[in-house]
């Protein structure tokens, strides 16, 4: 979901820079900066925007660098004008000597004499330009999302085998479980000598308790939930909750298979476990 993106575009006088950068985040968080010239047109963009990326912390930025060698400072005739006439009137009523160099470096003091209210506005030619800038640097970002998708997905691929693998690991250590129980509580029986005990209602408690620890629908719902993450991979864009709900699924068959887990081996390939999966649960949050 993380990306970056930016372009930019000539209009006559100006250069257009745009930029747009993208974080995670559960839904869409756009925020914008535009230049005041294009104000008017921050709805079509955030549309667009919206339209295009669907989530992320986003940021948009569109700013102006006037072109100085094309620009210069508009003086207001009018104002130039109005002075003039009032000083001329007041240097004849006073008596004050006054020459052209020295009643146009007053003028030039003066409030508004360099400035106009010029109203600037852009045609739709230009704005068109600008426009393909803001396509342009979203498609960049689309693009870095895309790699950052293609890795995060070889990257899942990696933790789901590992899973798969540890899950299978496990087996071994399972089916010596039982013997080892049994031989374990009849070791304890001998001990009490002088008593003796139902073999059939050993047998029966046994297998309850045997029954209690066994793990065989964990590991079937887990390797159910493995392939399952691993089909939504391929459906294309907008399945990252989606991944997130299945990898919730898998945390709970782990941590029940931990807490059957009465030997030591068993634990730790358990946690070997869980590490693979919080691996997938931290970077499931940048998929969209």
């Amino acid at each position: 979901m993380t990306g970056f993106g930016k372009a930019e575009a000539c209009i006559p006088g100006k250069k257009i820079h745009v930029e747009i950068k993208s974080l995670n985040s559960k839904s869409l968080d756009l925020s914008t900066r535009i230049a005041p010239l294009f104000r008017d047109k921050e709805m079509e963009i955030r549309q667009y925007i919206a339209k295009e990326l669907e989530r992320g912390k986003i940021d948009f930025s569109l700013w102006v660098e006037r072109d100085m060698t094309a620009t210069s400072t508009p003086i207001n005739a009018e104002a130039v004008a109005a002075y003039s006439a009032q000083i001329r009137t007041i240097s004849q009523a006073q008596g004050i000597p006054l020459d052209g160099e020295g009643l146009w470096s007053i003028l030039v003091r003066l409030p508004d004499t360099l400035s106009a209210s010029v109203v600037e506005e852009v045609s739709e030619e230009d704005w068109q330009t600008v426009r393909q800038a803001v396509c342009e640097a979203v498609a960049h970002l689309i693009d870095f999302r895309r790699q950052e998708g293609e890795a995060l997905s070889q990257k899942f691929a990696k933790n789901l085998d590992r899973i798969e693998e540890l899950m299978h690991a496990i087996e071994p250590f399972e089916q010596g479980r039982v013997e080892r129980i049994r031989q374990r509580l009849t070791d304890r029986l001998a001990e009490l000598k002088g008593v003796d005990y139902d073999k059939g209602r050993l047998e029966q408690e046994l297998i309850f308790y045997i029954e209690k620890l066994d793990i065989n629908e964990e590991k079937q719902r887990l390797a159910n939930h493995l392939n399952y993450f691993r089909q939504t991979m391929m459906e294309g864009k907008g399945q990252g909750k989606k991944l997130g709900f299945i990898a919730q699924e898998m945390g709970r068959e782990i941590n029940t298979t931990g807490s059957k887990s009465n030997q030591a081996e068993m634990q730790n390939i358990v946690v070997m476990m869980k590490d693979e999966l919080e691996q997938i649960k931290e970077q499931v949050l940048n998929v969209m």
